[in-house]
C-alpha cells in the first residue's frame, strides 16, 4: 500500500477518532437525575441487549504514551474500597434496568484490570451473574498487561468466565518499551496464548501494538508484527500513537525523546498492513486485523460490524453500554454519561448513595442520524443510503439534511483516490481507508467552525 506524499500533506490534519458520536470532548453537564431517566428510557430503546463496562484505573507504573484514565497502584485497602464502590454502583444501576433484557457483552478495561487480585475480579463477575441474565455465549473480555500475568492468574480468569483476552504488547523491542516506561511480558507471549486457549474452543485472544513511538523504525516495528503473526493470535491491532500532550501531560516526555515523523509512521502502517494481509489476516475497520475464521470478519462480509468505546463487535454482541467506575462512559441510545475521573470523589459519591455522574451528552434527533451515518462508515468502510434509510425508517433526504452532504467535497475525495462513489452511496478504497476519519468528519456538522483539538490520522 503506497500513499502519495501529497495526500499525507493534504489529509493528515487533526480530526476526531469517532469512537463515539459526538466525541467525548464535546461532553457537557449531565446530572445524576438525567442519567437515571436515560437509563430507564433505554429499556425501550435499541439495541435491546446490554453491554457492561467496568473501569479498573490502577497501574503499577505509568506508560508515557497512555491516553487512558489511570491511577497509581495504591494499598490493597485503598483498592478494596474502590471495588466495594464498584459493586455498589453496579447494584444501583441494575435496579433501573428491565430484568427481561440480557447481557451480551462484559468488558474490563483500564488502567490495568489485572493489577487487581484475581479473586476480586471473580467476585465482580459473580455479582454481575447474580443481577443479570446473560445471552448464550456472551463475550466476557478483559484487557491485560502481560507484564503482570502468570499461569495461575490466567487459569482463574478463565474459571471466572472470561473468553476474550486483549494483551497490550505495544512492541516486542524491549528498548522501545523502556523508552516509554513499559515493562515487557513476564512470560513468552506464545506461552500465554497457549495457556489462554488450553481446554477451550471459544477463547479469543488479541494482541495490541502501537506505532509511532520513540525509538521505533519501520523495520523494528515490522519485526514486532512478524513475531506477532507467527504466534497466530485471533486478532491483531496496530494503533497509531495519538499524541495529545495538551490532555495527557506525561506525553510531553515523548516529545523530548523524539517521535517518528509522519512519513515514518505511514511506512510502519503500510508495511505492517501488507505483511499481515499476505500472511492470513484480514483488515477490519481502521486498524484491526483478524483471521478469516473470526466472527468479526464475517460481520465485515455482511456489512454488520459495530463498535463502541471498547472496540469492534458483532450485531449479536452489541448492546447499549452501561459503564461503571471512574471516568467510565455509558453509551445509551439517546446519550452518554461519564463518571467522575477522581477515585476519591467516585468512592465518596457512591458511599453517599449517589451515582458519580460528572458530564455527558444528550443527542438530538439529527445527531442520532449523524451518529448512524458515521458508525456505518467507520465500521464497514461504506455507506448505502437506502439501507440506512430502511434501518432508521426515515427518507434518504432526511438523512442528508441531518448531515453535511457536499457533492463537491465527496467528488474531491474520489479524485484523490480516497473513496469511490457508487449508485448506492460510497465505498472507501484500500489506500483511502487510512483517511476514513477525514471522510467521516466531512459529514459531521459539529466539525464546522469549532475549536476542539484532535489527534492526526497518521
Amino acid at each position: 500500500m503506497i500513499i502519495p506524499e501529497q495526500l499525507l500533506e493534504k489529509y493528515n490534519s487533526p480530526v476526531p477518532r469517532y469512537t463515539s458520536y459526538p466525541p467525548a470532548n464535546y461532553f457537557d453537564t449531565v446530572t445524576e437525575n438525567q442519567y437515571i431517566d436515560a437509563v430507564k428510557e433505554s429499556n425501550s430503546g435499541n439495541p435491546r441487549n446490554i453491554s457492561l463496562y467496568l473501569h479498573i484505573p490502577f497501574c503499577k507504573k505509568l506508560c508515557y504514551y497512555c491516553g487512558c484514565n489511570t491511577s497509581p497502584l495504591g494499598t490493597q485497602a485503598e483498592m478494596k474500597k474502590y471495588v466495594v464502590a464498584l459493586k455498589q454502583e453496579i447494584r444501583m444501576v441494575a435496579a433501573l434496568i428491565d430484568k427481561g433484557r440480557k447481557v451480551s457483552q462484559i468488558h474490563y478495561g483500564g488502567g490495568t484490570p489485572n493489577a487487581l487480585p484475581v479473586e476480586w475480579i471473580a467476585e465482580l463477575n459473580e455479582l454481575i451473574y447474580s443481577l443479570f441474565t446473560l445471552v448464550d455465549h456472551p463475550e466476557i473480555a478483559i484487557e491485560c498487561n502481560p507484564a503482570h500475568l502468570d499461569f495461575n492468574y490466567i487459569d482463574q480468569l478463565k474459571k471466572s468466565g472470561f473468553n476474550r483476552f486483549s494483551l497490550g504488547i505495544q512492541d516486542f523491542d524491549n528498548e522501545v518499551l523502556k523508552t516509554v516506561n513499559r515493562d515487557p511480558s513476564a512470560m513468552p507471549v506464545g506461552d500465554i496464548i497457549q495457556r489462554l486457549k488450553a481446554g477451550s474452543d471459544n477463547v479469543t485472544v488479541n494482541l495490541d501494538f502501537i506505532y509511532g513511538l520513540p525509538g521505533q523504525t519501520v523495520e523494528s516495528f515490522l519485526d514486532s508484527i512478524r513475531q506477532a503473526a507467527a504466534i497466530r493470535p485471533d486478532r491483531l491491532v496496530t494503533f497509531s500513537y495519538a499524541h495529545v500532550p495538551w490532555v495527557k501531560k506525561a506525553q510531553k516526555i515523548l516529545d523530548k525523546k523524539g517521535l517518528p515523523d509522519t512519513e515514518l509512521k505511514m511506512k510502519m502502517f503500510s508495511e505492517s498492513h501488507e505483511y499481515l494481509m499476505a500472511n492470513g489476516y484480514q483488515s477490519i475497520g481502521l486498524d484491526h486485523y483478524v483471521l478469516e475464521s473470526d466472527e468479526l470478519y464475517q460481520a465485515v462480509i455482511t456489512k454488520s460490524l459495530h463498535r463502541n468505546f471498547q472496540g469492534y463487535c458483532t450485531r449479536q454482541t452489541t448492546g447499549q453500554v452501561y459503564a461503571f467506575g471512574v471516568s467510565a462512559i455509558s453509551q445509551l441510545e439517546k446519550g452518554y454519561a461519564q463518571n467522575t475521573k477522581s477515585v476519591k470523589g467516585y468512592i465518596e459519591s457512591i458511599g453517599q448513595g449517589h451515582l458519580p455522574i460528572e458530564k455527558g451528552y444528550m443527542l438530538t434527533k439529527n445527531e442520532i442520524i449523524v451518529r448512524e451515518v458515521i458508525n456505518q462508515l467507520m465500521c464497514n468502510k461504506q455507506i448505502n443510503w437506502k439501507e440506512l434509510s430502511d434501518h432508521l425508517n426515515i427518507s434518504e433526504s432526511v438523512i442528508r439534511d441531518a448531515i453535511v452532504y457536499d457533492d463537491a467535497e465527496l467528488k474531491q475525495f474520489e479524485e484523490d483516490g480516497i473513496l469511490q462513489l457508487t449508485k448506492e452511496g460510497l465505498e472507501m478504497t484500500e489506500g483511502g481507508a487510512l483517511f476514513i476519519r477525514n471522510v467521516a468528519a466531512s459529514f459531521d456538522p459539529l466539525t464546522r467552525n469549532n475549536s476542539k483539538q484532535f489527534s492526526k490520522p497518521v
